[in-house]
C-alpha cells in the first residue's frame, strides 16, 4: 500500500503503467483512510483511463470501499452516453461496469433531452444536492479528491483558453460552445478548487513544456489557475517530467 505522506507536489513515474499502478494505490488508500462517503471527480482521457483500469482490476478493486464513494465527472461532452467519444461511457467502460458500484453513487452529465444549457444547470443542481448547500464552504470540500488532465494548450476540464468561462465564480457548471468542435459541459473553478487532494495526471513528452509552464504559475493556462482549497499533485511520467 502506498503511503499517501510520501508523495508531494510532483511525483515521476517510470512510464504510464507505473503511474496507473501507484496512482490507483495512492486513491484506494485515501478512500479507505475515510470513515465517511468519500466523493471522487473524474477526468476523461487515455492517462486517466489506465488509472481507472487498474482501480478495476481484482488486486486493487478488492480492497476498494465501493458502497461509500460518489462519483462525478469533472466535464462531459454533450453527446448520448454510447457515443464513442462520451467521458461518462469510456469511465463506464474502463470501471464502472467492472466493480460493485452503486449506481445511485453515479452521478453523470445528463446530455439527453436537454439543451447544453440546461444540462448544466440540472448538473449543478445535483452537485448541490450532493453537497447539501447552495455555498461552497472552503472548510469542507465538495470532493475528496478531484483528477484532472491537462492538454496541450493548457486547458484542464473544458476550461480553455481565453474563454470566459475562466472568470465564472458564481455558477458551478456551465456550458461551453465555440472552444471546440463539440459543446461540452464543464465544472468551474470553485467547484474543480473545492477538493481535499486535485491530481493532475499527464503522460507523454508533449506535455513537458505546458507542464513546466503550468507549474511555474502561468496564468494564460487554465491549468495554473487550479488553486484547491486542499492539496496540489502532479503525477506524471519521465517524459512529462520539466527538466
Amino acid at each position: 500500500m502506498v503511503d499517501v505522506s510520501t508523495y508531494s507536489d510532483i511525483s515521476i513515474f517510470e512510464d504510464p503503467k507505473a503511474l496507473a499502478h501507484d496512482v490507483a494505490e495512492w486513491l484506494c488508500a485515501l478512500a479507505q483512510g475515510s470513515e465517511r462517503k468519500f466523493a471522487i471527480c473524474l477526468s476523461g482521457g487515455s492517462t486517466p483511463r489506465r488509472l481507472y483500469e487498474r482501480l478495476a482490476d481484482p488486486a486493487v478493486a478488492s480492497r476498494f470501499p465501493w458502497s461509500r464513494v460518489h462519483w462525478f465527472c469533472g466535464d462531459e461532452r454533450f453527446v448520448p452516453y454510447d457515443d464513442p467519444s462520451s467521458n461518462y461511457r469510456m469511465v463506464s467502460e474502463a470501471l464502472l461496469s467492472r466493480v460493485p458500484v452503486d449506481g445511485g453513487n453515479v452521478n453523470a452529465v445528463p446530455t439527453e433531452d436537454l439543451s447544453p444549457e440546461q444540462a448544466a444547470a440540472a448538473y449543478e443542481a445535483i452537485l448541490k444536492r450532493y453537497y447539501g448547500a447552495d455555498e461552497l464552504d472552503p472548510h469542507r470540500p465538495i470532493f475528496d479528491v478531484t483528477l484532472l488532465g491537462i492538454g496541450e494548450d493548457g486547458h484542464t476540464a473544458s476550461l480553455f483558453p481565453g474563454q470566459p468561462a475562466l472568470e465564472e465564480d458564481r455558477r458551478w457548471a456551465l456550458a461551453i460552445a465555440g472552444a471546440r468542435p463539440e459543446t461540452r459541459i464543464t465544472l468551474t473553478y470553485p467547484v474543480l478548487n473545492s477538493s481535499r487532494d486535485v491530481a493532475f495526471l499527464a503522460t507523454g513528452e508533449g506535455k513537458r513544456e505546458v507542464i513546466a509552464r503550468a507549474r511555474a504559475g502561468d496564468q494564460t493556462l487554465p491549468a495554473a489557475r487550479v488553486h484547491p482549497v486542499g492539496r496540489l499533485h502532479w503525477f506524471v511520467d519521465r517524459i512529462a517530467a520539466p527538466q
